[in-house]
């Protein structure tokens, strides 16, 4: 088992990401390990990955377009205003400012289902707000992939109802009748870990004063972003253009929400940010250069996740993985869901996917805990939160790359030891925790 594919090429994208290899580098080294590992050659492996790739086009064309409606807000001067009202409400309680971020976060995931959307127009204008509050931003990762994570896990609404559904779709397509009320009550206990988990992080792991250094080398417009000003000053005080921003981003969100496209959506409000003059057609080039440049790097990171997740599952490496491990363990309700969880987190970490690495699990662990005498709770439990595990943490999930796409805005956030790092220490754990403790009362 220690020869499978989909360890051995986690393991070295977990390493040279550690290491401070480039993210990007390190998914295209994991994803070639794993092809040879399973027999491929380089060029199959390649075109595999590439071809896998178009599985999150539509993802990544929305981040571009999100970087590039997030600059136009900036350019309108809106968050200048919103950055100087919350320096005076929130001076001297960061840690209120922390929690009130998670809190609108887990708004993106149910009550307002924009999932990352939100995090490239309101994170980078409060970058400088942060500094002067010396709020450690490995905080405000953990409060963000909290809010991007949690609610879908706890709570059956919004992405948490399509989570919720396909753990019960997929239970009984393998032979285990639940019903949906019963998979959401099943997962509060896991889910509750995560909380544990951000009070943790925000009240004792990053609660004292800090600043993030300088980067090495920052652009005009990423130290003008994380004050809130984007290249030239801006009026303090409310004008036609803010309401006019107001309005753009109210139509992007409608339009989001009814065509369920962040592409319309993103579209929607960069058109009327044009139309109305609040940004200049001859501004168009310099937007979308910075666009680019804020949210270009996690688009790529995603696409190539793509590619290396469609690697994984033709090389069946996964299900290997699942029928050699429990083949060791046995009937044991107790190992079982141990190593259950371990496998996920495994799996999870490499796809990057809670969503879609449920299926491969129900399929093959809903008879085992059939077998093992464990109920249709703890069945749904186990699978909910094994497919859970990974996502906070994961170099390739968006919990994560969305969180520092925002924090990053200024260069001085680093993805894997500011987000990865501190989302799997105070979620993953805790997570493994709890499910095993639904598993034994459920």
């Amino acid at each position: 088992m220690v020869t499978n594919a989909v360890i051995v090429s986690v393991i070295v994208m977990v390493a040279l990401s550690l290491l401070r290899v480039n993210v990007l580098f390190a998914i295209l080294i994991a994803s070639l390990t794993a092809g040879l590992i399973s027999g491929m050659g380089f060029s199959d492996s390649v075109n595999l990955m590439i071809s896998g790739m178009g599985g999150q086009a539509n993802t990544a064309l929305s981040y571009i377009l999100l970087g590039i409606f997030a600059v136009m807000i900036g350019l309108s001067g809106i968050t200048t205003l919103l950055v100087n009202q919350m320096l005076k409400v929130f001076t001297g309680k960061k840690t209120i400012l922390a929690l009130a971020i998670a809190g609108i976060a887990c708004l993106s995931q149910n009550v307002v289902p924009v999932h990352i959307a939100f995090i490239p127009i309101l994170i980078p204008p409060l970058l400088g707000l942060f500094d002067r509050l010396k709020l450690d931003r490995r905080a405000v990762a953990s409060a963000l992939t909290f809010g991007l994570k949690a609610p879908y896990v706890m709570i059956p609404a919004g992405f948490g109802l399509i989570f919720h559904g396909i753990i019960r779709d997929e239970m009984i397509s393998n032979g285990m009748n639940i019903s949906l009320n019963d998979v959401s009550l099943s997962m509060i206990i896991p889910g509750s870990g995560m909380i544990v988990g951000l009070l943790i992080a925000i009240f004792i792991s990053y609660r004292k004063d800090r600043v993030s250094k300088p980067a090495i080398q920052s652009s005009p417009t990423e130290i003008d972003m994380a004050e809130g000003i984007i290249n030239e000053p801006t009026p303090a005080s409310w004008n036609m253009g803010h309401t006019f921003t107001v309005i753009a981003i109210i139509a992007a969100l409608v339009v989001q929400i009814v065509s369920e496209s962040l592409v319309l959506g993103a579209l929607t409000g960069i058109i009327i940010l044009f139309i109305t003059r609040v940004v200049k057609f001859n501004d168009g080039d310099k937007v979308v250069q910075e666009g680019i440049g804020m949210m270009g790097m996690i688009a790529f990171v995603m696409l190539v996740a793509s590619g290396y997740a469609t690697v994984l599952k033709e090389t069946g490496s996964v299900t290997e993985l699942v029928e050699k491990t429990t083949s060791i363990v046995g009937n044991s309700p107790m190992l079982l869901a141990f190593f259950m969880l371990l496998v996920g987190l495994v799996i999870t970490m490499g796809i990057g996917s809670s969503f879609g690495t449920i299926p491969i699990l129900a399929a093959l662990y809903v008879p085992l805990c059939a077998a093992a005498g464990l109920s249709p709770l703890a069945t749904a439990a186990l699978i909910g939160t094994a497919g859970a595990l990974g996502d906070a943490g994961s170099p390739a999930s968006d919990s994560t790359l969305g969180p520092t796409a925002g924090l990053n805005a200024d260069g001085r956030h680093h993805h894997i030891w500011e987000t990865c790092v501190p989302t799997f220490l105070h979620y993953n754990i805790l997570l493994f925790i709890f499910g095993m403790i639904a598993a034994s009362v459920l």
